[in-house]
């Protein structure tokens, strides 16, 4: 549908809770309609779909080569992105995944690989990324008046009970890091680019936390340390952590009273000492599901595979990072 601005028919892969929150984000979008569900149990997407007004219910590969199927969510548990994003993806289907992307770094770049050789949008869906807060953020950043030596301070955690589910399941890719530590990265990953450093460059160090008794990371620290750039993160799922985040560096700071915003919201609020003075920024409120779909259908409407809210750089440099947190706190 490349320069066309009609409707942007979705496929919801995996019709679990969040994927919820993106059909009622959908309703929200400026193009998208829900053409249907796909699950791994066709009963299950049938009662789904039929609450949520979807026309069309089956097996996942029934939903991606449905012709009347435009973009697909990937919304399952987090093994299962790869295939369904791979096989959507050479099905000729824009793909708004989850995070993470995949389980690896070297998954996520094969994911990336196969997006750019059929020439199809793939987007890693990290919510906060796609709204005006998040431009408001870079900007603040990239414009230098903070200064350099910039240090952030960042943590993403939640208590889940009891300890038993997806979450806490290593079959299913259960954890602290990849349910919720990707944000504080990503934050990071983004902050550190806005400010000039190479994403090459960033590495993780002092890393601390704790391995459950099923076999789960439930709680992780770490630095993720550049020339001229440090940043302190943390993740939990058993433990409510600050949802507020600051960068500060040699000439002022920025501080973000709620880094993440809701599944509702985006966050609203950036409150900025730098040469300029001092101010609070507020930049437009949207619903991040509905955001993130527009940014699909955009990318179809250009002809575009690679969304600028979340650079393909940035899904790489995020896996690579995890990679290394995960790795370091089963040895710590």
């Amino acid at each position: 549908m490349t320069g066309e601005a009609g409707p942007v028919r979705w496929a919801v892969l995996g019709p679990g809770r969040i994927a919820e929150s993106f059909v009622a984000g959908l309703r929200e979008t400026r193009t998208g309609v829900l053409a249907g569900i796909g699950s791994s149990d066709p009963n299950r997407a049938r009662a789904v779909a039929d609450r949520l007004g979807a026309q069309h219910a089956g097996r996942y590969d029934d939903m991606i080569g449905r012709d009347d199927v435009d973009a697909v969510y990937v919304s399952s548990i987090h093994p299962a992105h790869l295939e369904l994003a791979e096989a959507a993806l050479r099905a000729g289907r824009a793909v708004l995944c989850e995070k993470p992307l995949t389980l690896t770094a070297a998954d996520t770049a094969h994911l990336i690989a196969t997006a750019t050789a059929v020439g199809v949008p793939l987007v890693e869906a990290y919510k906060n990324r796609f709204s005006p807060f998040a431009r408001a953020l870079e900007s603040a950043v990239a414009l230098g008046g903070i200064g350099g030596g910039l240090r952030l301070r960042a943590s993403f955690g939640f208590r889940a009970e009891p300890r038993e589910g997806r979450l806490f399941d290593p079959a299913l890719g259960g954890g602290a890091l990849l349910d919720v530590g990707g944000y504080p990265l990503a934050l990071a990953v983004q902050v550190a680019e806005a400010a000039g450093v190479a994403l090459g460059a960033l590495r993780i160090g002092d890393v601390a936390g704790r391995i459950g008794p099923t076999g789960v990371d439930e709680h992780a620290r770490a630095v993720v340390i550049a020339p001229g750039f440090t940043a302190h993160v943390e993740t939990s799922i058993r433990s409510e952590l600050p949802r507020s985040a600051e960068v500060v560096g040699d000439r002022g700071r920025v501080v973000l009273p709620d880094a993440w915003g809701s599944r509702l919201a985006s966050a609203g609020e950036l409150r900025i000492v730098d040469d300029a003075g001092e101010r609070v920024e507020r930049p437009a409120v949207v619903n991040p599901f509905a955001a993130e779909a527009d940014a699909v259908a955009e990318l179809l409407v250009r002809g575009e595979i690679e969304s600028p809210a979340m650079p393909w750089a940035h899904s790489i440099a995020v896996a690579r990072l995890l990679d290394d947190w995960a790795a370091a706190l089963r040895h710590a």
